[in-house]
């Protein structure tokens, strides 16, 4: 049992390239990886392998390393589970099997809630870093009435994934992230004018969600709000 000093949220994280000993620049205010967010300790660990392109694409073989990266970051003191890339929900189910603290490896685990929040007649959009990965093996959603409610959509042709796939990753400007994120709801929203609610599925786009929201006037829900529900279990 860790001790209550130790205590923290542990998130398993993307490869990053920096070189051994390396300290890792801050993170943006409002980012995953901003302990002022949860009021609470963050630690991390790296999924061997796990670079941003192969963890979006899925591999089934990072499945070991995911699932060694929970368990060390509990030795380590963690009381919750989350992941900086909402694609490593492919390894939820083997992660949560293999710790015994609670685990959301990604915003997509609150769809079927989100969906009931709202009337039966609105949609709810998931913004994705690359729509090309995020299928309905993702989703969770087995009711073909409700799957019809979720339109996706992504930013992957924009500078904030090409950013992310460089090895190593390269930081994204805030400015370009929230223009891009903008203008895909945007595009939603005109070919689908039932949008009622927003759920952004990359780890990268709580830094924007204050301005979006502001801006779109719809309710936006991203990763951090998933681990601040978890961690309120259990501290």
């Amino acid at each position: 049992m860790a001790s209550q000093s130790a205590r923290s949220i542990g998130l398993i994280s993307l490869e990053e390239g920096l070189p051994q000993g390396a300290i890792p620049p801050a993170p943006p205010r409002g980012s995953i990886l901003d302990p002022a967010i949860y009021n609470f300790p963050i630690i991390t660990e790296i999924v061997a392998g796990g670079w941003a392109d192969v963890v979006i694409r899925g591999d089934a073989s990072l499945e070991p390393a995911c699932v060694a990266a929970a368990r060390r970051l509990v030795e380590r003191g963690a009381i919750a589970i989350s992941a900086d890339c909402g694609f490593f929900i492919r390894h939820q189910a083997a992660v949560a099997a293999a710790v015994n603290v609670p685990v959301a490896m990604s915003s997509l685990l609150l769809l079927p809630t989100l969906l009931r929040q709202l009337p039966y007649t609105a949609k709810l959009a998931v913004i994705t870093a690359d729509s090309r990965h995020c299928g309905e093996d993702l989703l969770g959603i087995a009711d073909p009435v409700d799957r019809a409610r979720v339109i996706i959509g992504g930013i992957e042709g924009g500078k904030h994934l090409q950013n992310a796939l460089m090895r190593p990753p390269i930081p994204t400007d805030v400015a370009d992230t929230e223009k891009e994120v903008s203008a895909c709801i945007a595009q939603l929203r005109a070919v689908h004018p039932a949008i009622a609610g927003v759920l952004f599925e990359c780890t990268g786009f709580p830094v924007v969600t204050p301005a979006i929201r502001r801006s779109i006037g719809l309710p936006i829900y991203d990763i951090t709000d998933l681990c601040r529900l978890t961690l309120a279990s259990v501290v």
